[in-house]
């Protein structure tokens, strides 16, 4: 049992270093993932490291430029633009992490089922997320919203429900191609419950392309908690949110244009880190790519 254990955390650890190896080969990779690990520690830490409050106004600081004292700035109520980003940096992580926590319980569940049990269960599942698909993300998202009302608990439920579809898609794909090898024709025939299948064989080698998927999935997840913001239906002020913080600022788009540069730069680069880093996981995850 010893030996076993242990040469079972032997292939971990190789197949780590494997997926390591291939990820650091590919620069826009690791600028991705130097990105995200910068914006997810800025998330957990930012707000005990931020040098004013992010909702104290100052009227006499109203667009102050950037300074030294202020980096970003000041916007129009004269609050720190800096600090403002700093933690709405947390506000939007917490709304990526729920949200696709979410997506992720329910797609996956959705998919398993309908690739394991195939059939007439398949059917109804993908006729179903089929449905969801047909409205446009954004939109979906946004009706939702509007039924629940604008605040963070039912804009992360809105967001993890319009995310299902692309977690059960992938899912299923996935489990179809993993239920037809050996192993899990043997655990069939030794008994196995349908569930213990699913969750022992068939899901954990199933995870790749749900980790990729997860991966991308967090920088959509951010345009549409910002977009949301920017029409009003998002989180709400004064709490500070990147979309929100570029919703109060584009009518000041020609007397102080760094009010939404900031907010919008942190935007891009956050994105473009979750995009850089899923592709080259994508990558490195790829089984058919020789070491």
């Amino acid at each position: 049992m010893t030996n076993t254990t242990t040469n079972t955390k032997k292939k971990n650890i190789s197949h780590l270093s494997i997926i390591w190896r291939r990820l650091s080969r590919s620069k826009t990779a690791i600028i991705g993932l130097f990105i995200v690990g910068l914006y997810v520690l800025t998330a957990i830490f930012g707000p005990y490291l931020a040098p004013h409050d992010p909702i104290a106004q100052d009227l006499s600081k109203t667009f102050l430029a950037p300074s030294a004292q202020h980096l970003m700035g000041c916007d129009e109520f004269g609050r720190d633009i800096f600090s403002r980003i700093i933690h709405g940096a947390r506000v939007s992580l917490i709304i990526q992490f729920n949200s696709v926590v979410i997506a992720l319980v329910i797609g996956i569940a959705l998919g398993a089922m309908g690739g394991y049990f195939g059939g007439l269960v398949d059917e109804i599942i993908m006729r179903l997320m089929d449905v969801m698909l047909a409205f446009p993300g954004m939109l979906l998202a946004l009706a939702i919203v509007a039924m629940l009302g604008p605040n963070l608990t039912n804009l992360i439920v809105a967001i993890g429900i319009y995310s299902v579809p692309q977690f059960a898609r992938v899912t299923r794909g996935a489990v179809i191609s993993v239920k037809k090898n050996e192993y899990v024709t043997a655990a069939k025939a030794i008994g196995e419950s349908d569930f213990s299948i699913i969750t022992r064989y068939v899901l954990p080698n199933a995870l790749s392309p749900i980790i990729v998927q997860t991966t991308l999935r967090m920088a959509t997840v951010l345009l549409t908690a910002a977009g949301l913001g920017f029409l009003g239906l998002g989180v709400q002020p004064p709490t500070p949110e990147w979309g929100t913080m570029l919703s109060g600022a584009r009518m000041y788009l020609r007397t102080a244009p760094f009010v939404a540069f900031f907010p919008g730069l942190a935007i891009m680069l956050v994105v473009l880190g979750f995009n850089f880093f899923g592709d080259g996981l994508q990558d490195a995850l790829n089984p058919r790519l020789k070491e």
